[in-house]
C-alpha cells in the first residue's frame, strides 16, 4: 500500500483575456491580495485563436498570463476558479441571470510536473473536483520541455507562452527540494 503524502504546493497562473484594461487591473490587484504579488507576466497578446468570446466581451480582446509568488496547495484549484468567477462577475454587467464579462479569469496551478487548469465544462479527459468545478491536465513537464496534449488550447502551445510557463518552473525549482526535475 502506498504512503498517503501530502504534495508540494504549486503556483498560482491566471489567464487573463480582456478588452478593456481596467476590469482586468482590478481584477489582478485583487487576486493579489490574496495570493502575493505577480512574479512573472506575458506581455500583452492579441487573443487570435477562437471567436468564443466576441459576442459576450467585444472585439480586440487581449490575453495576458501571470503567475503570483506565493506558493499555492494543490487542493485550491476548485476554491480558486469559484472565486475567480466571482471577480468576473463583478467587474461585468449583469443582464438576467447572465454576466457579460469584462474579464476572463482562467486560473491553474503550475508544478514541476504539469500545468492543470480549473474550468466548469465537463468534457471526456476533465477529472469533476467539486462544486461544478473540473480539472484538466493542460500541458505535462517531459525531457525538460513542456507538452502539450490534444485538448490542450493552441494559445498555451505558442512559444512565448511556453517560455512564460519555463521561467515560472525555473523560478519555483529554486524554491523546492532538489531531485524534481523530470
Amino acid at each position: 500500500m502506498g504512503r498517503i503524502i501530502k504534495p508540494l504546493p504549486g503556483r498560482l497562473i491566471l489567464s487573463a483575456i480582456y478588452s478593456i484594461l481596467g476590469p482586468m487591473l482590478d481584477a489582478i490587484l485583487a487576486i493579489e491580495k490574496k495570493y502575493g504579488h505577480v512574479e512573472i507576466e506575458t506581455d500583452e497578446i492579441d487573443f487570435l485563436h477562437t471567436k468564443y468570446y466576441r459576442e459576450e466581451m467585444g472585439d480586440n480582446l487581449k490575453r495576458k498570463f501571470f503567475a503570483f509568488e506565493k506558493p499555492i496547495e494543490r487542493d485550491q484549484l476548485a476554491d480558486l476558479k469559484i472565486w475567480t468567477n466571482r471577480l468576473e462577475e463583478k467587474h461585468g454587467k449583469k443582464s438576467g441571470d447572465f454576466v457579460f464579462r469584462k474579464v476572463n479569469l482562467d486560473p491553474g496551478i503550475l508544478t514541476p510536473a504539469n500545468l492543470v487548469l480549473a474550468t466548469t465544462k465537463d468534457y471526456s479527459h476533465r477529472v469533476y473536483l467539486k462544486d461544478g468545478i473540473f480539472a484538466e491536465v493542460t500541458l505535462m513537464y517531459r525531457k525538460k520541455n513542456f507538452v502539450p496534449l490534444p485538448w490542450t488550447y493552441p494559445d498555451y502551445c505558442e512559444p512565448e507562452i511556453l517560455e512564460f510557463f519555463h521561467r515560472v518552473r525555473e523560478s519555483m525549482m529554486t524554491q523546492t527540494p532538489a531531485g524534481l526535475d523530470n
